[in-house]
């Protein structure tokens, strides 16, 4: 029987002509890479957590009302009959490993990011899987404007830095849990009379989580919107200063972003400064987005610690690079192929291929005892630089035969300065 990958996921693979960009193994490494490189510019440093987490922690920190616990978490029951979850996202296990490692003692203001995959039950689609991927990043133990500001250019200097500059940056302010919940009364008696008009995931989110309606892509939902209370005007002093001096620090830093009243995110979890990146190319999907959420280390277990941070889906940066035509990394080839002809120079070549990669030439050898033009075709595949051609002649003078594969030029070398001449 041939298996297929669970729906919802994928694999990835080493690079090849015509292979999808979230198949393509060198891209993904790029794309991490540069991640990292972006993060320890900041002063971040990096955390890993499992991949699974309690039941609770993944339902209390993100929200019973959210749409992602409602409908699209992994719980499942262990032997043990502990109750667990895959994760989501990657901020509740991030808080969670910040507490329970007693990080907030280390330092008064931790900055932390994370790459890794997060799984969610939802109909998988071109850029959305079951098994998807973020990189993230986190401020924990300031709660100044300057710190959203710092976050938010995170994001953006990630995109500018693979090339990416074609997108929206959408911003907004849920303000504090008191202002919030008046706005939410007010929003609920406005939107009561009107439920018979509105979709059935409104009618549900009316229930659950009100303020979610705003998220609405129905489009009997957003006419409707567009006559709902403003979130703005039910902010109290202290959030107005505060995200008016974030979009100062955005105006100073030359970050441009619009302003999105009806935006909210999708996680309970979020106080003050909401936002989300959207790319142009991908009409306007969202690449990422975050928020500051200042109550949320205490929920789980840990002292009163402000905080903020993003998540970002690898799989639409990969697709919007694609669709904005970017030239993208190709992997990098080989230093060498070695070709042996015949079973003395096989044996031979396997003590000169470790040789040589402990002089730190990258290089592999022919295993299977082909013709020569089958060889030299694997070391073009191989993107390999040179080929070596060791034979019964070279081994009884000790030297090796070494093509330049773009030139076609070869030239005979001794094997004991051989790696001098490959590097």
């Amino acid at each position: 029987m041939r298996y297929a990958p669970p729906k919802g996921t994928y694999d990835i693979l080493p690079p090849a002509p015509g292979r999808d960009a979230v198949q393509n193994s060198a891209l993904w490494q790029w794309l991490e890479t540069s991640f990292r490189e972006i993060c320890r510019q900041y002063g971040y440093s990096e955390i890993r957590t499992p991949i699974f987490e309690s039941h609770d922690l993944i339902h209390r920190s993100v929200g019973e009302g959210t749409d992602i616990v409602a409908k699209e978490t992994f719980d499942f029951i262990t032997k043990g009959n502990d109750a667990l979850t895959l994760r989501p996202e990657g901020t509740a296990g991030v808080m969670r490993a910040f507490v329970s490692n007693r990080l907030y003692i280390e330092r008064p203001v931790t900055k932390l990011y994370y790459i890794g995959p997060n799984f969610r039950y939802e109909r998988p689609q071109k850029g959305r899987y079951r098994q998807h991927h973020q990189a993230g990043a986190e401020l924990l133990g300031a709660s100044g404007p300057e710190a959203d500001a710092e976050v938010i250019a995170l994001a953006c200097g990630f995109y500018a830095r693979l090339g990416l500059t074609d997108l929206k940056v959408k911003l907004n302010t849920v303000g504090t849990p008191e202002s919030r919940a008046e706005y939410v009364k007010a929003l609920r008696t406005w939107a009561e009379p009107l439920l018979p008009q509105m979709s059935g995931e409104n009618n549900r989110r009316f229930a659950q989580n009100a303020l979610r309606m705003l998220d609405s892509k129905e489009p009997q939902d957003i006419a409707l919107l567009a006559t709902a209370p403003s979130l703005s005007d039910y902010l109290d002093e202290a959030s107005q200063t505060h995200f008016a001096a974030v979009k100062g620090y955005l105006t100073a830093m030359g970050l441009p972003y619009e302003e999105d009243p009806r935006l909210v995110r999708g996680f309970d979890y979020y106080t003050h400064t909401v936002f989300e990146i959207q790319s142009v190319v991908l009409g306007d999907k969202a690449l990422g987005g975050g928020g500051r959420y200042n109550g949320l280390i205490e929920a789980v277990g840990g002292p009163a610690t402000p905080g903020i941070g993003f998540g970002l889906g690898l799989e639409r940066v990969l697709l919007a690079l694609e669709e904005t035509g970017i030239s993208l990394p190709t992997a990098s080839g080989l230093d060498a192929f070695l070709c042996p002809l015949g079973e003395a120079a096989r044996a031979s070549c396997v003590t000169l291929l470790a040789h040589l990669r402990a002089e730190g030439v990258v290089c592999d050898m022919d295993y299977t005892g082909r013709r020569m033009k089958a060889m030299l075709e694997q070391a073009d595949q191989c993107k390999a630089r040179f080929a070596v051609i060791l034979g019964d002649d070279e081994l009884a003078q000790g030297v090796a035969t070494v093509r330049d594969m773009i030139t076609k030029v070869q030239e005979v070398a001794p094997l004991e300065s051989l790696s001098r001449l490959l590097m």
